[in-house]
C-alpha cells in the first residue's frame, strides 16, 4: 500500500500512456511529459488509452512501486 502524505505531491498525465513500457517507460514519461524528477516522491498517476486502468508510480527511497 502507498501511504499519501500531504507532503506529497500528485500529478496526473493527461495524455493516455503505454502501459507496455513499463517502469522505465513511464519514469521516462514523467520526465519528458510532465517535466518532473520521477524519483522526488511525487506520486505520478497514467490512464490507458480505453481508460479502464491507472497506473500510479512512486519512488520511496528504496525502489519505485
Amino acid at each position: 500500500m502507498i501511504q499519501v502524505t500531504p507532503q506529497m505531491r500528485i500529478l496526473a498525465a493527461v495524455e493516455p500512456a503505454d502501459f507496455r513500457c513499463g517502469i522505465d517507460g513511464l519514469a521516462r514519461v514523467c520526465r519528458a511529459a510532465l517535466g518532473s524528477y520521477p524519483f522526488s516522491g511525487t506520486v505520478f498517476v497514467f490512464r490507458n488509452r480505453r481508460q479502464t486502468a491507472v497506473k500510479v508510480l512512486t519512488y520511496d527511497g528504496q525502489g519505485c512501486w
